[in-house]
């Protein structure tokens, strides 16, 4: 059974991490669009982080699959995880590399590669995404994100005149105003730890992806 029905009982669950032994990778989900059933939200909520910024110029993918790990285990190191992403100069070459390293970190299966081949994303795949961001908040998972942001839709500080092709980490929403909370290990310009509107996040994952 996919883990969306096993842990949607916990959408209300408390936060309390949870001990998870390490184990061999779990191969990851792949999943375009699905039909996601609405869960409640909280308000604000956001989650304990080790930020660091990422320690290479293309490093951007281990460092933000190291602030996703660290909301629940000791995370190993940037340098350890570039190893086990297969990240090169180029960077991390897909979103389906991080699932998996998640995954074999913590040892359980829970995140799924999530695509979003639209853009502008259609209205389901918003939802879902949405979905995925409070779900996985509530249960003190925080969602790494690909994203390509241009010159005129770019997150806080980004170089304006660059096309960007990045990963950040979400740790956090707002459901009264409809925003996430971003661990972007880049820190361009010293933007580290920032909020964006849903609607701007949304914008920004096409044509990639998300580890949810």
């Amino acid at each position: 059974m996919r883990r969306r029905l096993l842990v949607a009982s916990l959408a209300l669950a408390s936060l309390g991490v949870l001990t998870t032994p390490l184990v061999a990778n779990a191969a990851p989900a792949l999943t375009q669009v699905a039909s996601a059933a609405p869960v409640q939200p909280r308000g604000t909520v956001t989650l304990k982080v080790d930020y660091q910024v990422q320690e290479t110029g293309y490093w951007c993918g281990p460092a933000a699959t190291r602030i996703a790990l660290s909301a629940r285990v000791g995370p190993p190191s940037q340098a350890t995880l570039a190893e086990q992403l297969g990240t090169t100069q180029n960077g991390t070459d897909w979103i389906g590399q991080v699932t998996g390293v998640l995954n074999q970190n913590l040892g359980n299966g829970y995140y799924e590669t999530k695509e979003m081949p639209n853009d502008p994303p259609s209205q389901q795949q918003k939802e879902l995404l949405w979905n995925d961001i409070v779900l996985d908040i509530n249960n003190n998972y925080p969602i790494v994100a690909n994203i390509v942001a241009p010159p005129g839709n770019q997150p806080p500080g980004y170089p304006p005149d660059q096309t960007i092709y990045h990963y950040f980490t979400i740790i956090g929403y707002d459901d009264v105003n409809r925003t996430v909370q971003i661990a972007d290990p880049a820190s361009f310009s010293g933007n580290q730890i920032y909020w964006l509107t849903f609607d701007q996040l949304a914008s920004l994952i096409p044509p990639k992806g998300y580890s949810a």
